[in-house]
């Protein structure tokens, strides 16, 4: 019988929102067939380790702070320059994640700094793999992948509104969506279980 792959969630939050997001993607890996593990950095000296090593797949999610990740994030970052150095996540399968308060907020930036984290790690980036919606006269906010991101989920929040409201529906399921992408990503790379197949 063929294993579960693991993934691991890895990310910062702010105020909650990016939180939101970091357990629908969890939500979405377990229901693809993988077990997922929430690693926050919110304080990097308590990040566990290993269980980033034991990960097959590791999704990384930020909220977009001035057109780039967290300072608590890049201190992750920073920190897993042992990691790098060793090239002990070679191969894992990498996607991400953001959130901002604007439209736009420059989230591909932050996406972009992910792609390029994890290509230095010399780990397989997975994009989002749907398509854009809300990009014509027949679309609306209620449409996945609404922002219209391929590069990894994005996410918007009103700053005025608690998670209670925001992110809303579709970007919540947009997330999912990604987080159900990654398990079958990294049991496809890694040789194990692919739920309902």
């Amino acid at each position: 019988m063929l294993r579960k792959v693991n993934v691991a969630v890895v990310y910062h939050s702010g105020f909650g929102h990016t939180e939101v997001l970091a357990q629908q993607v969890a939500a979405g890996a377990e229901e693809g067939g993988a077990v997922a593990k929430l690693v926050s950095v919110a304080d990097v000296e308590l990040v566990d380790w290993s269980e980033l090593q034991a990960a097959d797949a590791i999704v990384f999610g930020s909220p977009t702070y001035m057109g780039s990740v967290s300072a608590p994030f890049k201190a992750f970052m920073d920190a897993s320059s042992k990691v790098w150095m060793e090239q002990g996540w070679k191969d894992k399968i990498a996607a991400g994640f953001t959130n901002s308060a604007s439209q736009s907020g420059d989230k591909l930036n932050t996406l972009i700094q992910l792609s390029i984290y994890a290509a230095q790690q010399s780990m397989i980036w997975t994009g989002l793999g749907l398509p854009p919606g809300n990009n014509s006269s027949q679309g609306t906010e209620q449409d996945l992948n609404r922002i219209g991101s391929y590069l990894g989920a994005m996410a918007q929040s009103n700053a005025d509104q608690g998670v209670d409201v925001t992110p809303p529906p579709a970007d919540r399921e947009t997330a999912r969506m990604l987080g159900v992408r990654v398990a079958k990503v990294a049991a496809r790379w890694h040789g194990g279980q692919v739920h309902g197949e």
